[in-house]
């Protein structure tokens, strides 16, 4: 299994060591660690240098706008350059859940990122939350791929990401017993999904409550598996497959 998404941060874990040997022991690897401020971008670089197993996307999220500059960005394009081991831009994208007044700093800051994405031909990994039409809108204007992270959205917004080449990052969200979403990734094929966690938010059950991990994907795993009436190795084997063909991975 691939964890797609998590924040493995002092901030978070004080035994990064265990955090990684868990998922290792639980048949999670490699792992795709997000950095998505400054702070977070350093602390990941220097992750993917001490772990052969991890990975970096990095990017500016959108609560970045007051904070991320013009030389940030000239940064993390030589910074993705420079290392093999940055496979993606992101998290990047919109959220206007809480800043409804920031979405035109926010638009700029995303459109920024996407053309770097774009010139460099890496995937991009997508935050988007009460941001749909823009977001959707935004995506059709640049010639990139990769992951909407965390989705939740309705069943049309799935096959719309889908036919634009983006794939659906399902986390443990799918298996709270008042989500919704178990209804739409139930008609939704394998071959557009990817695991992921968001650790250290979003615990599945039975886990829910306590500090997540990407161990626990693991949950999220078996819980798809029974949806889609496969075995576990199945789902595993195809949204493996998934992350080794959009991340370009060996």
């Amino acid at each position: 299994m691939i964890d797609t998404h998590t924040h493995i941060s002092k901030d978070y874990y004080n035994d990064i060591d265990g955090v990684i040997n868990r998922a290792v022991q639980a048949g999670v690897s490699p792992i795709i660690v997000s950095g998505c401020d400054k702070k977070s971008i350093y602390e990941v670089i220097s992750l993917i240098s001490m772990y052969d197993n991890i990975y970096a996307t990095i990017g500016y999220h959108p609560d970045e706008i007051n904070t991320a500059t013009g030389n940030d960005l000239d940064e993390l394009k030589d910074l993705v350059l420079s290392n093999k081991k940055i496979i993606g831009i992101g998290e990047i994208g919109l959220d206007y859940y809480y800043d409804k007044e920031g979405k035109d700093r926010q638009i700029v800051l995303f459109e920024k990122q996407l053309k770097i994405a774009e010139e460099l031909n890496v995937p991009v990994v997508i935050h988007s939350r009460d941001a749909v039409k823009d977001t959707i809108d935004i995506l059709k204007k640049y010639k990139v791929r990769g992951i909407m992270h965390c989705f939740s959205g309705s069943l049309e917004v799935a096959k719309e990401y889908i036919s634009m080449g983006y794939l659906l990052g399902i986390g443990g969200v799918l298996t709270f017993k008042n989500s919704k979403l178990k209804d739409i990734i139930k008609k939704i094929p394998l071959e557009c999904l990817v695991l992921e966690t968001d650790a250290p938010y979003l615990s599945p059950e039975p886990y829910r409550g306590k500090k997540n991990e990407s161990a626990y994907i693991v949950e999220t795993a078996k819980f798809l598996a029974n949806l889609k009436n496969v075995d576990v190795e199945e789902v595993n084997k195809v949204t493996t497959n998934n992350v080794f063909k959009l991340f370009d991975l060996e």
